[in-house]
């Protein structure tokens, strides 16, 4: 617990154990207060509530310490031209042009402008770069976001843009079955609308993982006009090996699709497969083996295909483009996004 915290809850004691005892002068004596201590801590809470007892700070800023105006204006500038420089890297530079600051110095001016950690530097250069039209990114500014990029998608955030701009896919080992055997789930998602695809095999390896796109998820963009542009996967062997030998990687390249693996040992990068992971071990495979006992997959496909049917259409989804809506609802109403980026890129090439 924070000292500041400390110091609050004191002073509420103290209020509170005068209100019991109803006696001001026994409570401050158990509490080593004054009456006058407590009557300005009464007075404050009265008028403020618990914000109004936290402790002010008595240091005031002096600002003739400050430094020269031009030098801050540097130092900001540094900060959105260089975002990933530390305070003493910038301090450096900042020497070599001419302007003399310590690297505490310029921490304190990025603490004045919120731009003391490498987010808050990126956040501002987003902010002008939405605020000025036509703004031209440097190279070490083009790095800076794409480690950004980089840091979103290792923790799980993916950059995605309309439906079948990404999709990710995995295997998922559902168990050992008696009079079955292994049985393995390959699991694609579109990573915009959420909307699932699964089928079921005895083994995984390069050709089962090409035969689930291509019995399933192929079909259903090209019904709906929607063309498939990445494919995220863990670096797994049925996803990765040399494109003239493995069936996998020949797929996606006879499709035109690009892929993009995820971090070495990080595998909440493909977070959104994982997630669906625990929802139909909670919702279908926990339940549906309690209630059947079955003796094929087939058997098994034919719930599971059930299932999805419903998680597709009519299960509610709180993913960040669903807004409370089904996977197929936010699929249908944001497959113009993919069409107007289609017509955009016809008209880019022409």
């Amino acid at each position: 617990m924070r000292t500041e915290t400390k110091l609050i809850k004191t002073k509420l004691g103290l209020i509170n154990l005068a209100e019991q005892l109803g006696n001001v002068s026994q409570a401050c004596r158990m509490m080593g207060y004054s009456r006058d201590s407590f009557y300005r801590i009464k007075e404050l809470y009265d008028t403020g509530g618990e914000i109004a007892l936290k402790e002010v700070s008595r240091k005031k800023a002096i600002p003739k310490n400050r430094v020269e105006p031009h030098i801050e204006e540097a130092v900001v500038q540094m900060a959105i031209d260089q975002p990933a420089y530390g305070q003493v890297r910038a301090a450096n530079e900042l020497r070599r042009k001419g302007f003399f600051i310590s690297p505490c110095g310029v921490r304190c001016v990025w603490q004045r402008h919120d731009l003391e950690t490498f987010p808050k530097r990126l956040t501002a250069l987003e902010a002008k770069m939405a605020q000025e039209g036509g703004f031209v990114l440097t190279e070490a500014q083009m790095i800076a976001m794409e480690k950004k990029k980089e840091k979103r998608e290792a923790s799980g955030e993916i950059e995605t843009e309309h439906p079948g701009y990404l999709v990710a896919q995995d295997t998922y080992y559902v168990g050992n079955i008696k009079g079955v055997g292994r049985i393995y789930q390959q699991t694609v998602i579109d990573t915009y609308s959420k909307v699932g695809f699964v089928k079921l095999y005895d083994r995984k390896n390069a050709l089962t993982a090409a035969d689930m796109l291509n019995d399933k998820v192929m079909p259903f963009f090209e019904e709906q006009q929607i063309p498939v542009l990445r494919m995220l996967t863990d670096r797994g062997t049925e996803y990765c090996g040399k494109a003239e030998y493995h069936e996998y990687e020949l797929y996606l390249t006879i499709e035109g699709i690009e892929h993009s693996k995820t971090k070495v040992k990080s595998p909440q990068s493909n977070g959104i497969c994982e997630r669906f992971h625990r929802t139909i071990q909670d919702e279908f495979y926990a339940i549906a083996f309690r209630k059947k006992l079955y003796t094929s997959i087939d058997s098994l496909q034919q719930d599971l295909d059930q299932w999805i049917t419903e998680y597709n259409e009519q299960r509610t989804h709180t993913g960040k483009y669903c807004y409370g809506r089904t996977p197929w609802e936010t699929f249908a109403a944001s497959k113009q996004l993919a069409v107007e980026k289609m017509i955009d890129q016809k008209f880019e090439s022409a």
